[in-house]
């Protein structure tokens, strides 16, 4: 405020009490008719139809909304969400609790309305700090965590799975705790447990369902068949895989086709490749070697970084003539495959927030996806996305 006068303090102020009131009726219409947390006072105060957002024009903000699931296991969230894992785990230095609350609630403001965490994530760590951003906002947000690693003592058995229903049930009541909400909106699976068939997995999800503990449940990382058993239990309302450019499998291995045809969503983490398709990562880059797993994976060795920096710049040519970025073109690209498709990058810089939720505005014509699918198509690949132990735990 300082250096501002008291007629332009005073605007400032009434403009965000305004944002502030209008952004919380508005969201919150867009959730009630799952939680059926809005008041009628409240509807009539705001007049809209539910998902319209008072979002000032040229703001960077998401403002449209999808749906992932169908039927009874619909969500209808933000079109983009908002990766939480990289606030404070596994992606180097990170800025102080107050400046990630700070970015989490601009992403808010913003219009997000769905924010993704983990217990393996620092194990409770990231799910606490995720708690304390969110606090105050639950009524106008929605938060999903994953279960199924093993722990002992804290400490992941990097070996092993573990969604015994027990588990799964620990889980649950920690993270609702850690993140101080009464229902988690999404409840995944990180990875399949060989030892637990899907169909108890799915009847587990379907009681805290019934419990009120969650709204909904997904897999990550899962064939096609797995998808099918479980849906046959308990609808699945969305699968949480790894899915952009320089990684396409769900696309040869029938998972997207499957979740087309049985009506579930698809949620791409790491959408712009762990910060690689975003063109500020190069092969000097260095990984903090206490947080960040990048340092200890294939793709990101420096070799392969130069090799494939190719890719990045294919997406720098094709944005350049366009207006846009390269971490733009890779979330355009993922939001133009499907309408079902809702990526949830991370950040922890307010530029990158804005950057990203402006892909959210990009159409792409069919000769433009055509056009960029063959330029990238064209560039080998070098390196694995993750070492041996961490590929054998995902469905092929």
């Amino acid at each position: 405020m300082k250096g501002k006068s008291n007629h332009e303090i005073r605007l400032e102020m009434s403009r965000r009490g305004f944002l502030k009131l209008a952004a919380v009726t508005g969201a919150a219409m867009c959730i009630e008719p799952t939680l059926n947390k809005v008041s009628a006072a409240e509807r009539a105060l705001t007049g809209r139809k539910p998902g319209v957002k008072d979002i000032p024009a040229g703001m960077a903000a998401v403002r449209a909304q999808r749906t992932l699931g169908s039927g009874k296991a619909a969500f209808t969230i933000s079109a983009m969400g908002f990766g939480c894992m990289g606030l404070n785990h596994h992606r180097s230095q990170s800025p102080d609790e107050k400046a990630c609350i700070r970015l989490v609630h601009e992403a808010i403001e913003r219009g997000v309305t769905l924010f993704d965490t983990a217990e393996s994530y620092g194990y409770h760590k990231n799910e606490i700090l995720t708690g304390k951003a969110l606090k105050g906002y639950t009524d106008r947000v929605f938060v999903s965590s994953k279960f199924g690693h093993k722990f002992v003592n804290g400490v992941q058995v990097k070996t092993e799975e573990d969604s015994s229903p027990a588990n799964i049930r620990r889980v649950c009541e920690n993270s609702l705790r850690n993140l101080g909400v009464e229902t988690l909106g999404m409840f995944y699976q990180h990875r399949s447990d060989p030892n637990t068939p899907i169909e108890v997995v799915a009847e587990t999800c379907a009681e805290l369902i019934k419990e009120g503990k969650i709204l909904h449940w997904g897999m990550c990382e899962v064939n096609a068949d797995t998808i099918r058993r479980a849906h046959a239990v308990c609808p699945v309302t969305a699968i949480q895989s790894e899915y952009h450019l320089m990684h396409r499998t769900v696309e040869e291995n029938g998972v997207l086709a499957l979740c087309e045809e049985l009506g579930i969503g698809f949620v791409p983490y790491s959408p712009l490749n762990r910060g690689f398709l975003g063109g500020l990562i190069n092969e000097y880059t260095q990984f903090d070697a206490t947080n960040d797993n990048r340092q200890t994976l294939p793709r990101f060795q420096p070799d392969a970084i130069r090799a494939n920096t190719r890719i990045v710049e294919v997406l720098n040519a094709f944005g350049r003539t366009r207006g846009i970025t390269p971490a733009q073109v890779a979330l355009a690209w993922l939001m133009n495959k499907r309408p079902f498709i809702v990526p949830i990058p991370g950040t922890t810089k307010l530029s990158h927030l804005e950057e990203n939720l402006r892909a959210c505005d990009i159409t792409f014509t069919a000769e433009e996806m055509a056009e960029l699918e063959q330029a990238v198509a064209a560039i080998p690949v070098v390196g694995s996305r993750y070492d041996a132990l961490q590929e054998s735990k995902i469905q092929k």
